[in-house]
């Protein structure tokens, strides 16, 4: 059975940090794409990061350098560590896998593989 559940969210104050975990079963990391999703409130879900089974990662504009995306193997955990947080940067983070890991889905049960999401909170 497929498995990917979130962890790490919560609520910080602007400029803070904050690292989500993924943890996955029933499918090796190591040989799929997998990528963080945003929703804020009503929006529709972007792909904020990606790290592909090769190791190359790939950022939004918006996340860029402030966002980092890992994975390790072993554990079959992927990471994103989040810093310099910014209000817009709260809502819901889902970790998704899929063979075509689109730059926006309307919802995340559009890809193949998805979590329940975390929530995260960012006061100004």
């Amino acid at each position: 059975e497929v498995q990917l559940v979130e962890s790490g969210g919560g609520s910080v104050q602007a400029g803070g940090s904050l690292r989500l975990s993924c943890r996955v079963s029933g499918f090796a990391v190591d040989d799929s794409d997998m990528g963080w999703y945003h929703q804020a409130p009503g929006h529709e879900c972007e792909l904020v990061s990606r790290i592909n089974n090769d190791g190359t990662t790939h950022y939004s504009d918006s996340v860029k350098g402030r966002f980092t995306i890992s994975k390790d193997n072993a554990k079959n955990m992927v990471y994103l560590q989040m810093n310099s947080l910014k209000p817009e940067d709260a809502g819901v983070y889902y970790c998704a896998s899929d063979e075509d890991l689109r730059t926006v889905v309307f919802g995340i049960s559009e890809l193949r593989y998805w979590g329940k999401g975390t929530l995260v909170t960012v006061s100004s």
